[in-house]
Order: C-alpha cells, then structure tokens, then sequence
C-alpha cells in the first residue's frame, strides 16, 4: 500500500477540569500564567475506591471566571462541563473596603456555591508590599484579615483560606508560599474529582442495573458511561478509558447473542434497521460527531455503532502505544458485525456488507501505516496479513457479484448493482479527498472495469501470499493461492491455476484433510483436461475414481473416463502409463509352498491378493511382475534347507492408508482428541450454543516431519514411472479386477539356482499401463541347488561304550540322483566295529517329508571296508537307515601300533577325557566314509561315554593296608542306579618283602537291566600302587597344666609329638634323601607342623621344625609345643603334618648337631625361611614339591632346599580320631532370674 499524502491527525484530549474564579479578576490575570505552568509540574497520588490501585497523575485545569451558570443543575450528569473546584481571589489589606466590598462579594459567591451544593471551594489571600505602602495608614496586619475571612467563611475548614505572598517576585518566601498554594489546589481538585466521579459512578451502577426494566434504553446508558470515558481521557488515563469502552462492547454484545437466542430487548428494534449506508470505518476523526449524535438521538444502526465505539478504542490504543491490538480488534470486529446483523436479521443490500469490510480493512491498515514507520509494519506483518487476506476475499467477492470475475465480462444486471453498491458509499469523506490511494478511491476503481478489479485483486492476493510466506504460515499462503486458483479458472486461465492447486493440494495431503484434497484434485482434473494434459489427467482421474469421498456416479464417470481412453485403437494415441497405487492396491503376497525356498526345477507358487479401488469391474489384458535374478547368492554350497539359509518369510502383508488424505493422516501424526462444550444460560440453564473443541490442536496442526512416499496412492501427484522388463517375470492373462479383494495366483520361475527379487507389478489395461515402481516391503524366494549331504547321528543319547548302539545314517542327495550300485564305503577300526545284521532297510521320503518307498540294504564287511550298496533315490530325497556299532571300552594298558583310514589318514588311538557338560567319560570315534559323489572321503565322529567311572584308593592300618574301588554309575536304569556307587575293599598281604611297585586290575562283567546273563559285557580296569610301606609313626599328648588333671579353656597345655620310624630304610630310600652324621648314622631330615584349621586351639611359639631322624627301626624323636584350648568340651586334637626335607646336592653342607635326637631350633635353614615367611609355610607347600626360599633366589640360579610330602600310607597318624576333654575356665556363673 502506497504512503498516504498527509499524516492522520493524531488526536489529544484539549479538554481540562474547569476551575472557576470569583473575586479580583486582574489579581488572577495576572497570576494565571504561572499558576497553569506550575499546576501540572508535579504529580500527585490518585487513590481511588473500591480498592483500585493508586496512580500518579499530573493535574492541569481549565481556569474560567465564575458565572452562576456554570454551576451544575439537577439532573444534569455531564462531567466535562462540571466545575470541580471554585477559587476566591482577593489581595484586600484594608478593614474598610473589606466590610464594605469584599465581605458581601464572598458571601454571594458562597450562597450561589452553597444553593448548588457545590463544597469544593477555597479563598486565596494574596499579599504584596505595594499593597501595603499604599494603605498605610488603614491596613491591618496580614494575619487580622485572614482571621477575619476564616472567622467568618471558614469556621470549620481553615484550611480554606490560603495565603500566597509576594507571588510576582523571585524569592524563597515567594517560591515557598507558591508551593504551599500548588500543593493545596492539587489535594483539593483530587478530593474533588474522587468525591464527584464515585457519585457519578454510583449513579452509573445504578442505571445499569435498570437495563432489564421496559423502558431502559442502551442508547442513554452508552452516552453515561462514555462520559466517565472522556474524564478519564481527560486525565489521560488511557487504560481506564478504554477499559469504559470495553465494557459497553461487552454488554452490547451480550445482548445481541442473547437477541439470536430468543431473549429479545426493546430498544435493539432501533439497531435492526436496514443498512443504508456502507462507507466503513473513519479513524482519522477522534471523535466522529455524526455517528455520536445519531446514537444519543437513538437513530444509529448497527454498522453505526460498531464503527464509532471501533474508532474510540482505536484513538485510545494509539495513545498507548499499541498499535497491534487494533489490528487484532478490527479482525475480529468484522467478522462478529457479519455474525451480528445475522443474529438480528438485519436488511442489508447483496455486497454492501463486503463493501463495508473491504473499506474498513483498508481504513485500518491506512491507520496503522499513519503511525508507524515501514520498518516496524515488516516486522509487525504477522498482526496485519490477516486484514490484507480478508479484504482480498471481500474484493473477490464483490468482483463475482459484479460480474468482474467470468471471462464474458459484466452483464448490465451487473452493471446496475454495482451503481448501487457505490451509491450506497456516499461521498467521500473530507479528511480521505487530497489522498489518492484512499479505501474509498480503491474499491471505486476496482469496480469500474474488469481490468482495475484484475490489478487490485492479484496486488492484494499477492501481498496477502506473501506475508504469510514471510512468517511461515504456508497453510494460509496456499490457501489464499488456491482462492486465487478459482480466480484463474473463472477467467479462463487453467495454466496458472493448476499451480496453486498444487500447492495447496500438498498442503492438504500432507496434513490429512480429506475433503479438500478431493475437492482440490476435482479442480486440477478439470485444469488438466482443459490443458489438454492426458497423462496427468488419467492420473487425477485414477485417484478421484478410487475417492470414497465422493458419490458412486462421480466415481463411475472418472473411472469411464479412463476405460474410455484405454479402449482406443493403438493409432489413435500412444500408451499411458500410469501408478498402480491409484487403481489397486498389493495388500498380501503368499508363496507355495511357505518357506519360499525350493530347490532348482520345483514347482513355486506364488498368490497374490489386490484390492481393487475403482468401482466398476476392470478387465486386465496382462497382470505382471518383473524379476531380479541375483546369482551370487545362489545356494550351491550344499546348505541345508532351514536354518543354514537366511530366513525368506512366505507370507508378506503390506500395509496401506484407506483414506484419501495421505499416509499421514492415519499413521503420521496423532488422532484428534475432541471434547464437547455448551455454553448455558446462566439464568435458567438453557442451552445457547453446542460445539467441538480440539483438545490437542498443538499436535494435530504442526506440520509433517516426512513427506509420504511418492508411490503410495494417495500422494499429490504420483511421479512418473518406468517399466523395467525382465527376462523373467510373472505373468498371467486375462484377469478381472472386481471392486475390493481379489486373489491371483502365479508360477514363479525356478529353473536356474539364486535369489529371485520381486521388483515391479504392473497391469494392462488396453492403451493403459499400470505400474507399481517398488514392491516394498523387499519380496523373493531362493532357488538353491545343494550337494549332497551324509550326517550320522545317534537314535539315543548318548551313546554307552562297551554296549551295541544304534546310529542313523541320513543322506540328503541333494541334486545328484542315487543310482542302483552306489555303495559307501566304511572304514573298520578295532575299537568301533560295526556289527553285522539280519535285517536292514533304507527309507526314502520326499522334501516334504512324506515317506516315498522303503527298500533293503545290502552290508558287506571285509577286514577294512564295509560296504553299504544304496537304492536308487532320486535328487532332492532323503535317505535314511540305521547300523548297529559297538565301542570297545579302553582297558588302559593296551597300545596297539597306530593304524590307517581307508583315505590314507592315519587313526590315532582314541583317548578318553571328561566332558564338560556330562560326567561320565567321553571317547571320540572317528570313521571314514567313501560316496559315490564325491572324490574326496568324509569323516565324521561319534562320541561315546562310558557308563562306569571308577577310582581306587590306599588305606592303611599301622602297617596293614587295604585297597579300595570305588565305581560309580552315571546311567540311569540299571541295577546300579545312577549317581550311586559301589565300593570293593581288599586287605594286601605279603610273605616276602612288599615290592616298590604294584600292579593291579579289577574286572567286572555288566549289562543293561532287564537283559540275561548271556549279555554281560567285560569291564576292566587297570592301576599301579607305588610306595605302599608305612615309614613312621605319629603319636601325641596333650598334657594338662601343672596341679591340675583335666585341660581347661584358656590355659596353656603342653603338646608331646612323637615321631617314630617303623622300618629299616630300603636301598632306594637310602640314596634318595639320607646323610651319615658323625657317628656313622645315616639320617634324614623331616619337618613337621602343627596347626588347626577349626580353630579349638591356639598354638604358642613355634609351630613348625625340622628334625633329624636317624634312618633306623624304632628311632623316635620328640617334640614339645604349647597349645591352649580356646573352647570347652571333647575337642579333637591338632592336626600334625610331616614332610620330607630334602637338601639340594649344590647347597652348602651343614654341620649336624651332635645332639642327632634332639630339635635343630638354630642351624637350620628350613626354620630360618619359616620364621621370616611365617607359620603358614607348609600349609601353602601341602601336596605338593617346593623350594623353601623365595622366587628371587630361584631365579638367580641359587641352590634351595625344597620339601615333599610322602606318599599315601607312609606316614600313619595315630591322632586323627582322638579327643581330649577341656573343661571350662571358672565354675562361678551368676545368673539372675526375675520372677513375676
């Protein structure tokens, strides 16, 4: 919009408080000036009632001289002609002239104010010396006269009388007593204007309350509160100004929604007038006094009264600085006036309602650009486009009506109702004359030929786009285009128009509207078949014929309208090809059989289900789908059908959108969530209005964060799509689509082996191509050809050792055909043979399982091989049959030489370990197959377990041993159950002298349970005893403290060891770990500890040695250690160890003691490493050989002794079942006992 020419007059209240002055009217003129500069300078403290917060205000005043007619009259309610203070001024210093003259003018002046009962009033005593040098001789001093006047007119209220000094010169005296006088004028004018605007919003109140008596009119109440509206303004309280004017919108429309409701008013007959006049808002004027004074006579209509009390908020928001909220109050102040004269059912002419709002859009645009800068109008756009985009439908509007719209141009009806829609304008106002681009001159052009109205609309049209643009409101831009896209359709303009359909066609699909996106794509058909664009047109017709939105005939005509097209001859046009999504949809494919993976030259089916969406019957010529062959992930590598393949599903659904908005709209963003409101009477609870709130318009408007797939059958405009044939694909001719579900069944190729990936369907339909670009989600099925596989798996698990078992042999040929003579080849082994059998056959089933013939098998066995001829079996079966095998339990001392497979790899003997999972005893069996279909031999493995886990022991009894077997069986059923064992105990005896070695075997026969004596299988097992002699004796006593008989708990007792050898020393023993002392006795070193891992005992000192021991029968040597029971009772002696010392044959020789039976506590090097490690040393060496000195020494390549224990039954420990008793400390508890 162009800058107006001249600037809006800005208004500013000129109105004051009247002051009235009485007295010495050349005392005030010459006073008045300084006294209406200095008034308004300082600001006072206006608290007001009813608890309204306080305000500061600056107070000016309109000094008049007093006439008796200014005093307010009953009835007489005007607030801007009312006197609020009434001043006397006097400067008589005379006694004479002041009961002369100056005493009956006062009384006068306050008989007048009093007949009136006007109280605020105050007498101002101004003194000069001048005035006192000219009557000397006859005045009084200042404060006699002042007396006097208060003694006489102020008897209750001295603080009436106010006296200003030398006012005229410049000095502290004078400035002080200004002040005092300022100060006193101000307090009173506010006590005034509190006192006089509380009565008269009293009386208000009052008259507002009668509104639902007969004769109350809305007219007279208006006219009151709009004068509180202008004292307000008057004291430039803006905010409560406009708070007047609010209120009085409020209440008239209230009862304009009640009058719609059926609660009518008398006084609204005067409002329901016809509208004669429509010229729109006038902001330029602060107060327009035509349409005042029209609503004071009670002759306004209701445009009238809308546009005035619009003007007075308007004035009042600029001069608060906001502008914005007027373009907010004016959108919706059009929009309810519409509503409004609906409600009243107002007589209004066809177009002078859209001319009123075009003109009063305008008005407040040009308002705003009047005090705003161009700056602040772009940043502020947001506040205006909403009056830009309804004055542009307004303009539409008017230019259908008047015939500007259609491309023939304005019939003379036309031409005569747009004479009276500018009739009805008037003249034009004078403060819009001198401006050329005025509302009035504007719509005046616009309607004066096609050509102005063409220019105004799309100027206005754009502005509006752009602005939305501009603040991101894409929805209200493309649907003011799509407006403007019914503008280019009515002017015969489809090119353009299709664009902006377009646009607003993505809007509403995105957003999933679903009316407008079927109405719009009616719009674009019709552009398109104007334009003449056949593809797109089918393509608009393919989706507005499967449109549930629309009517069944609507349907049927796009629909033929594509039949139609499809039945023409190949010379008369080319073919279309158009989406699959618009016609039908793919909604379920299923493959037969449902793994969707056969072998090379199997049958595969594969069903597919559409779900046609025209509504008529179509015959197609030709239903395809193109097929990618992938041959690098063919299946050749001999994998098994199920699980080594990857998982193809053989049922595949697809989902789709069933409505016609987009994808969006279901699956896109949330469902609305709606709630009822009603709005009720608050009198009898009647009901005024119902309607549906969206509670979650926050989630729902928000715009998409993905655009749909351009594929699908419900976006904006399908993309053009390509056909890529295949050399192979699916077809099949002749199908009739019936609207809804329809099935459809293929024959997939499978000739050749590799994944086949279903990528294109397309269907024909004569000159028409139907093609859907993607199947998504990815379909295909696998063509494998496989090798051959042979695996051998036990019939039970697991499979016992020394027991015949029975193994399935299973054979999937895979592409290669068994023929009569094929034989596998076995390899034997002595420790699995394969047992011969009467009876033996092979079953032959299909790769669906079903069982296809059954033949026997023919087993010779040689030396080596053993040979299975097979039936013939034809590719892709399986074969299986059964053999019985026996696995030879090890005996453990047997090593025969190692043998070889029938492939030339040499057979290891088999070992036996445990297995993790089981604790019976695993063996491994390996054998060699040789197939026909191969040149290399297959190996595979069984694993055994044997059912019998057995241990043996030694005990002893001083120097009687014993043997003992434990067998413990792990297989269940049996005599011997499982997890139970069987122990054997046998006592060793020898006449001669017992050898360093034995070796023993324990055999035993066994069978499974419920089987005879004739199927007992041999077990043997095979163990040697080394070192079985007992080489000393360990004997101890624990001895009570001194004087006392029994041990008691906390006491040190003494611990005797005694360390006695049994035997001579054999001759092995004798080089082993002995040395000659000095008197030519070999000995032998031990160390011995004492410890107790229950904790019963304390051990005192030392708890370990070392000790020399004489290598001769019955040499003992005794120890002596202090213990202390920590408990009472029987208590179990402590445990004592003896281990063996032996010297390294590097390390240094010691001297023995010469004392060989006494305790080595200094020399010895043991005892040394035990006292700098601790007591626990020969804890941490039990069981097994170690150094006594550190890694560090070790690793310096230094000689150490190290200790070893002996062997089980050399060492017999008389103490292991003796107890002693220990008694308690003391004897003397107390105990208290409570009795109740």
């Amino acid at each position: 919009m162009e800058c107006q020419e001249e600037k809006p007059i800005i208004y500013t209240m000129e109105n004051k408080p009247i002051v009235t002055c009485a007295g010495d009217q050349g005392l005030f003129t010459s006073l008045y000036t300084s006294l209406a500069q200095q008034l308004p300078r300082e600001p006072m403290e206006w608290r007001r009632t009813y608890g309204r917060a306080p305000k500061m205000i600056h107070l000016e005043a309109n000094f008049v001289q007093f006439k008796e007619e200014l005093l307010p009259k009953d009835g007489n309610k005007a607030l801007l002609t009312f006197p609020f203070l009434h001043i006397y001024w006097t400067d008589c210093c005379d006694t004479e002239a002041y009961k002369s003259t100056v005493k009956e003018d006062m009384m006068r002046w306050q008989n007048s104010l009093r007949t009136h009962g006007s109280a605020d009033w105050v007498i101002i005593v101004v003194e000069t010396n001048d005035t006192k040098k000219k009557n000397k001789t006859n005045i009084l001093p200042r404060s006699s006269i002042v007396d006097k006047i208060r003694s006489d007119f102020c008897n209750k209220q001295n603080d009436r009388c106010v006296v200003l000094s030398d006012p005229l010169k410049d000095s502290s005296r004078s400035q002080e007593s200004w002040n005092s006088l300022l100060l006193k004028l101000r307090t009173l004018l506010l006590m005034s204007f509190t006192k006089n605007l509380g009565r008269f919003e009293d009386d208000m109140r009052t008259l507002r309350e009668k509104r639902t008596q007969p004769g109350w009119s809305f007219c007279e109440y208006f006219m009151v509160q709009e004068e509180l509206a202008f004292v307000f303004e008057m004291l430039q309280q803006f905010e409560d100004a406009l708070v007047q004017y609010d209120e009085l919108d409020a209440l008239f429309t209230q009862y304009v929604l009640n009058f719609g409701a059926g609660d009518t008013a008398n006084w609204l007959g005067s409002f329901c007038a016809p509208v004669n006049n429509w010229s729109g808002l006038l902001l330029r004027r602060p107060i327009d006094m035509e349409k005042r004074d029209g609503i004071q006579r009670g002759e306004a209509s209701l445009l009238d009264l809308r546009s005035y009390l619009f003007s007075r908020q308007c004035t009042l928001l600029i001069f608060l600085l906001r502008p914005w909220e007027v373009t907010q109050r004016a959108l919706e102040l059009l929009h309810n006036c519409v509503q409004e004269l609906r409600l009243l059912e107002v007589s209004v002419v066809e177009g002078a309602l859209d001319c009123w709002v075009f003109l009063s859009c305008l008005e407040v645009l040009h308002r705003i650009e009047g005090c705003c800068d161009q700056a602040q109008l772009a940043a502020n756009c947001s506040h205006t486009v909403g009056l830009w985009a309804y004055a542009t439908d307004k303009l539409k509007s008017l230019g259908e009506l008047c015939g500007l719209v259609s491309e023939k141009g304005p019939t003379s009806e036309d031409l005569n109702r747009t004479v009276d829609l500018l009739a009805g304008l008037g003249d034009e106002r004078p403060e819009t004359v001198s401006s050329l681009q005025s509302p009035y001159k504007k719509l005046k052009e616009a309607l004066s030929s096609v050509e102005a109205f063409e220019r105004h609309y799309l100027e206005l049209s754009h502005a509006a786009m752009e602005m939305y643009r501009a603040i991101s409101r894409l929805r209200s831009a493309r649907l003011v285009g799509k407006s403007l896209a019914e503008f280019y359709m009515k002017k015969g303009d489809p090119e353009k128009a299709e664009a902006f359909l377009q646009e607003a066609l993505k809007s509403y699909v995105s957003e999933g509207w679903s009316l407008p996106v079927t109405h719009t794509r009616k719009q674009i058909a019709e552009c398109q078949k104007l334009l003449g664009r056949t593809e797109d047109y089918l393509q608009t017709s393919a989706l507005l014929a499967g449109d549930a939105n629309l009517t069944m005939e609507e349907r049927k005509h796009f629909c033929q309208e594509i039949l139609t097209f499809a039945g023409k001859s190949e010379d008369q046009s080319d073919k279309v090809t158009l989406s699959m999504g618009v016609f039908s949809q793919l909604t379920r494919l299923q493959f037969q059989p449902a793994t969707a993976s056969v072998h090379s030259g199997a049958v595969l089916q594969v069903e597919i289900n559409l779900r046609c969406l025209m509504p008529v019957s179509v015959h197609i010529q030709q239903l395809a789908a193109s097929i990618h062959f992938d041959l690098e992930r063919a299946g050749t590598n001999g994998r098994s059908k199920g699980a080594a393949r990857q998982t193809i599903p053989g049922t595949v659904e697809f989902s789709h959108d069933t409505s016609s908005a987009g994808p969006s709209s279901s699956s896109g963003g949330p469902p609305l969530e709606l709630e009822e409101i009603q709005d009720r009477s608050p009198t009898d609870n009647s009901l005024n209005s119902t309607g549906v709130v969206c509670k979650n318009t926050h989630l729902v408007m928000r715009l998409p964060e993905s655009i749909s797939p351009p594929d699908m059958p419900n976006c904006v405009s399908p993309p053009a799509v390509t056909l890529k044939e295949g050399a192979q694909m699916l077809k099949v001719q002749d199908v009739t689509l019936e609207p809804g579900n329809n099935s459809i069944t293929f024959t997939a190729p499978s000739g050749q082996p590799g994944t086949y990936t279903l990528r294109q369907l397309f269907a024909t339909v004569g000159q028409v191509q139907f093609v859907l670009p993607h199947i998504y989600p990815s379909v295909q099925y696998e063509v494998y050809s496989q090798e051959p596989q042979l695996t051998v798996e036990p019939l039970s698990e697991p499979l016992l050792a020394g027991l015949s078992q029975m193994v399935k042999f299973t054979l999937l040929t895979g592409h290669y055909t068994v023929k009569k003579g094929d034989a596998l080849q076995l390899s034997n082994t002595d420790t699995m043979p394969i047992l011969p059998s009467s009876s033996c056959s092979a079953r032959i089933s299909n790769p669906t399982g079903e069982l296809v013939g059954e033949s026997a098998l023919s087993i010779q066995s040689s030396e080596k091989v053993t040979s299975i001829s097979l039936p013939a079996t034809p590719p892709y079966h399986t074969l299986e049959f059964q053999l019985e095998v026996l696995c030879i339990i090890p005996s453990g001392s047997d090593c025969p030489p190692n043998e070889r497979l029938t492939n030339g790899e040499v057979r290891h003997r088999p070992r036996s370990y445990s297995h993790p999972d089981t604790p019976m005893t695993a063996i491994d069996q390996r054998m060699s197959i040789d197939c026909p279909w191969s040149i290399y031999s297959t190996l595979l493995a069984l694993t055994f377990y044997i059912p019998f886990k057995t241990k043996h022991s030694l005990l002893s009894a001083g120097n009687r041993k014993y043997i003992q077997l434990e067998s413990l069986n792990t297989k269940t059923q049996q005599l011997l159950c499982s997890k139970h064992s069987l122990f054997c105990l046998w006592e060793v005896r020898w006449q001669d002298d017992l050898p360093s070695c034995l070796q023993c075997v324990f055999s035993t026969n066994f069978s499974p349970l419920k089987q005879d004596v004739s199927a007992f299988k041999p077990f043997q097992y095979q163990f040697q005893l080394e070192r079985v002699t007992t080489l000393y004796s360990v004997r101890a006593e624990i001895l009570p403290p001194a004087g006392e008989q029994n041990c008691r708990s906390g006491f040190l007792c003494g611990l005797e060891v005694c360390i006695t050898r049994l035997t001579e020393p054999a001759e092995g023993e004798i080089a082993e770990d002995s040395k000659t002392d000095t008197e030519g006795l070999k000995t032998t070193k031990l160390m011995y500890e004492v410890a107790d891992s229950s904790s019963n005992w304390a051990v005192c000192g030392k708890s370990s040695g070392m000790v020399s021991m004489p290598m001769t029968a019955d040499a003992t040597h005794k120890v002596q250690i202090e213990v202390m029971p920590l408990f009472a009772g029987h208590l179990p002696f402590p445990k004592i160890k003896v281990l063996k010392y032996l010297p390294h044959t590097a390390a240094v020789a010691i001297q023995p003691d010469p004392d060989s039976c006494v305790e080595n506590d200094s020399l010895s090097l043991l005892d040394k490493a035990l006292d700098d490690g601790g007591d626990t040393a020969s804890i941490r060496s039990r069981g097994s050989v170690h150094s006594v000195g550190s890694g560090d020494q070790q690793q310096r390549g230094v000689a150490m002794p190290r200790l070893e224990p002996f062997s089980p039954g050399q060492v017999f420990n008389h103490i292991h079942t003796q107890q002693v008793l220990v008694l308690p400390a003391t004897d003397d508890h107390i105990m208290e006992v409570n009795a109740t």
